[in-house]
């Protein structure tokens, strides 16, 4: 069987690093990673990551809205 590449097997991880939030995930991970996985000592890239996602969502759900479907 052939590979794909470097297509990830789930398509969410093929738009993360498209994401505007991509520096705030690699932060979180790069926390993780430095305190080996203490996830109480990485609160505060946790916390930014989910604001972006937020802010992330809401200017998608903003666009969408102001799309016409007879324009």
């Amino acid at each position: 069987m052939a590979s794909k590449g470097s297509t990830p097997p789930y398509p969410s991880a093929a738009r993360i690093a498209d994401s505007p939030c991509y520096p705030q995930y690699t932060a979180s991970l790069k926390c993780l990673e430095e305190f080996n996985s203490d996830k109480s000592k990485c609160q505060e890239h946790f916390d930014i990551y989910k604001e972006c996602k937020k802010k992330e969502r809401e200017a998608r759900l903003e666009r969408n809205r102001n799309r016409s479907l007879f324009s």
